[in-house]
């Protein structure tokens, strides 16, 4: 796997809250099993896309997302600091967050205690108590679950952490997009999957400094356009419900600091159906013999929903996350 060398580009926004030279050190401290993904023009899907499509593959990795680099700067740069000391850290995930909390806390002997809904992917769930975290399951969806885990840590001292919310996790992130742009094969626009903000913006923060003309877009699911909708209108909306298969972006309650972060790095952001996402996942299994899971997929279903703005480009998107269960796979790759 090739390692990239990386140069401090001229910081356009030099007030934003997500520092570039935070991102090079995360580079040097994120565990090296999640960095220097595989990334490859997908002929197949190129061809199909009628487009030159880079995929950044952030699933083959031991919780098989890219949440590993987020969440193991921001529990290293605590212990460093020493907020962690003789505490405990609380945090809230629909499953990818979490797995990637509990691998960083495991690593540094870290206590962990993680909310989720009672609807969170089983899978997932199994994966972040095998990973030695204590799991408490309550509300009806994440930020429910959110929110609970918010009230205990302030009940019971332990440190909150938030994907989003600390410019960590976005800041960690970022390094994806170091090592996208280290390729010989430097994309025009990048289609980057929108939950709680710390992908796109940390990808975006760190793109438009290094490459000023590139264009960067969020993909969100249709049925969960919170973030969206406060992004475009500039002030915070709270929808009631989400309603989509994509858990790992199914944001209800909107992170101020991730919709800030977002201005002036975004050109836009583009909604995707359910069943543009289950297409993307097939035609990535069945051309590239690659499973993602929805939020995974969203980047390429949003070049196959709206072919016109990417048609003869060169596009890439981050494959964020592969975790299905078997009953998944069946219902939506078979």
């Amino acid at each position: 796997m090739k390692s990239f060398a990386f140069t401090l580009p001229a910081d356009p926004m030099p007030a934003h809250r997500l520092r570039l030279e935070n991102v090079l050190r995360a580079a040097t401290v994120i565990d090296p099993v999640f960095r220097n993904s595989p990334q490859f023009n997908c002929e197949p899907l190129s061809e199909a896309l009628a487009c030159f499509l880079t995929l950044k593959l952030e699933t083959a990795n031991p919780i098989r997302s890219f949440k590993g680099r987020g969440a193991g700067y921001l529990v290293a740069s605590r212990v460093a600091d020493g907020s962690l000391k003789g505490r405990r850290l609380v945090g809230a995930s629909a499953g990818n967050w979490g797995q990637a909390l509990a691998y960083a806390c495991r690593s540094h002997g870290i206590p962990l205690t993680l909310f989720a809904a009672t609807t969170a992917n089983a899978l997932k769930v199994a994966r972040m108590k095998a990973l030695g975290a204590e799991m408490v399951l309550t509300g009806h969806d994440f930020d429910a679950a959110k929110q609970a885990g918010e009230a205990h840590a302030r009940a019971t001292g332990g440190l909150w952490v938030a994907d989003g919310l600390d410019p960590e996790a976005a800041e960690g992130a970022a390094t994806i997009a170091l090592e996208l742009l280290a390729g010989p094969e430097r994309p025009d626009v990048l289609a980057v999957p929108l939950g709680n903000g710390a992908l796109l913006t940390g990808i975006a923060r760190w793109a438009k400094a290094a490459h000023p003309g590139i264009e960067v877009i969020g993909v969100q699911a249709k049925g969960a356009d919170a973030m969206e909708k406060s992004w475009r209108s500039g002030t915070l909306v709270f929808p009631p419900s989400v309603a989509t298969i994509a858990d790992g972006i199914g944001v209800r309650v909107p992170i101020r600091e991730a919709v800030e972060d977002m201005q002036h790095l975004v050109d836009e952001v583009l909604l995707v159906e359910d069943a543009d996402i289950i297409t993307a996942m097939r035609s990535l299994f069945r051309t590239a013999g690659l499973m993602a899971e929805p939020s995974g997929a969203a980047g390429v279903a949003a070049i196959q929903a709206y072919p016109a703005r990417f048609k003869g480009r060169r596009v890439a998107t981050v494959l964020c996350g592969s975790n299905l269960t078997a009953e998944q796979v069946k219902a939506w790759l078979m």
